[in-house]
């Protein structure tokens, strides 16, 4: 089939399905196309291409894994300028990509998807966007990613503020905040980020602070033009150099799994922050009281430094209420306010921002009902009961530790195996058996307990409100890789349609 899919339609129909066109999708679409699979469409219900990348660009916005890591493994970047880059770059670099793999002829733009059928006697998929628009299809992949619905705290009064609020994910680059009054709420990796760009411009800054989180120095290096030439001349040396930073981050795994080794490096990271901060009283209330690792460790080398200006002010009652002009915190005090900056992340648990996209799979199976007390899937993958759907960066797959891109290579090569083994077999569909899903989950939910991230006496936005970890996944990323690297056939189901209706036939005389 030409690799130029008809998108000005109502009715569309092809083999797969991908929605979200981030580096998930994006990286699920080049390895179908690698594999001799052209009939796919990417339904992104954005204008363009990026995820995450295309939405976050807040003043300092950047990525806290390296560069050279943190992009496709077969598509290196000799010119990255930075160990860690900035948004823009990053979303540049996804832009190449899409166009020198031809993506475009097979994007949808403009199309959100709001809900799922499956349809058992013909094997297929129905996805139905916001539109009216209906995609038929054998197979989809859920490619969104858990970081792109804003989580937005209903503060009382919120709604009678005469001023300006944005979330950090939806920055106002048109209001300027210089001479402002301005209130950021959230110390969590974005505003760790902004706060210090922001800090010189505003008349005075008031940082909202719930919990502390655990910050370690930035590498703030640049690569020189020398750097860049030789790892055009020479791609082994850009091979090496991913490597090495590979293993360098996999080593922080150790921490993760004994916690008595983490609390031997927590004495460290607090003389970082007493050596940056020189009010005793704000660097005690940076400070952390739970197990480093717990959360996300954050880096930066600008964000604690910013409490030593004179307009910034840290301030940990919580908000009471939010009036016209003002704030008042938990303590009844009250500041004058211009703008009210959310730097409140995202909600990651998909039982709550899939509310509204139902999907339904084989009779008695709907997600919001299955997942009623756990998202849960095998290997992050397969959710027994939805035959055909496959997840990227589904529950526990997200890492504390290293690159989300390893993950997503691993999962975009497993589908694609799954996709065409059922070509190969003959067969309409592949179904994950429940035992060995649950007998998955059980043993990773087992593996969880002991890890930094169950004793360490915080909650953190990879937990569910019942303390359930639904996020990360609890072992070395090369393990994910060797569970991926082939499709096991007997933990699935293989089933062609017309067989089992057959089967199911009355015999007559």
């Amino acid at each position: 089939m030409n690799s130029k899919v008809n998108l000005d339609v109502r009715e569309l129909s092809t083999k797969v399905a991908i929605v979200g066109g981030g580096f998930g999708g994006l990286c699920m679409a080049i390895k179908l196309r690698e594999a001799g699979i052209e009939d796919f469409v990417v339904l992104e219900k954005a204008a363009e291409v990026g995820g995450t990348w295309r939405d976050n660009t807040y003043p300092g916005a950047a990525c806290d894994v390296q560069s050279h890591l943190y992009s496709y493994s077969f598509e290196g970047n000799p010119d990255w300028s930075r160990r860690y880059s900035g948004w823009r770059e990053i979303q540049d670099y996804i832009l190449r990509v899409t166009d020198k793999h031809r993506l475009h002829d097979n994007i949808r733009f403009n199309s959100e998807v709001e809900a799922a059928h499956f349809d058992e006697k013909r094997a297929r998929w129905t996805l139905r966007l916001t539109d009216g628009t209906r995609v038929d299809c054998q197979h989809w992949v859920l490619a969104t990613g858990p970081l792109h619905v804003p989580s937005i705290p209903e503060f009382p009064g919120l709604e009678n503020f005469k001023g300006k609020v944005f979330h950090s994910s939806q920055w106002d680059h048109d209001y300027d905040l210089g001479g402002k009054k301005v209130v950021s709420v959230g110390t969590g990796a974005s505003a760790i980020q902004y706060v210090p760009e922001i800090a010189p411009k505003v008349d005075q800054l008031t940082v909202v602070q719930r919990t502390p989180g655990w910050i370690v120095p930035r590498d703030e290096r640049a690569y020189s033009q020398r750097d860049k030439n030789w790892f055009r001349r020479f791609p082994l040396l850009r091979k090496l150099h991913r490597a090495r930073l590979y293993w360098s981050n996999e080593s922080r795994v150790l921490p993760i799994f004994h916690p008595r080794l983490a609390s031997l490096l927590e004495p460290l990271v607090k003389q970082f922050i007493r050596y940056q901060v020189k009010d005793k009283d704000t660097a005690r209330k940076l400070t952390p009281n739970y197990r480093l690792g717990c959360k996300r460790i954050m880096i930066s080398n600008r964000y604690y430094p910013t409490f030593n200006r004179p307009n910034v002010e840290l301030v940990t009652e919580g908000v009471k209420e939010i009036r016209e002009h003002s704030i008042v915190f938990g303590d009844g005090s009250e500041r004058e306010m211009d703008c009210l900056v959310l730097g409140t992340g995202f909600v990651v648990d998909p039982r709550i921002y899939m509310k509204d996209f139902e999907i339904t799979g084989l009779p008695g199976h709907r997600l919001q009902d299955d997942w009623r007390n756990a998202s849960e899937a095998y290997l992050g993958v397969s959710v027994a009961g939805y035959p055909n759907m496959f997840q990227m960066v589904g529950p526990n797959t997200g890492l504390g530790h290293n690159s989300i891109i390893f993950m997503i290579e691993c999962q975009a090569r497993y589908i694609v195996d799954a996709i065409s083994t059922v070509a190969r077999r003959g067969v309409d569909y592949l179904d994950v058996k429940r035992s060995d899903m649950d007998a998955f989950n059980d043993r990773l939910q087992k593996d969880l307990k002991g890890t930094v991230w169950q004793s360490g006496g915080c909650s953190s936005w990879y937990q569910q409100a019942d303390g359930r970890n639904v996020a990360i996944w609890p072992y070395s990323t090369w393990r994910y890789w060797l569970k991926t690297r082939s499709l096991d056939e007997s933990v699935y189901r293989w089933e062609k349609v017309a067989e089992r209706h057959r089967q199911a036939e009355p015999v007559t005389a």
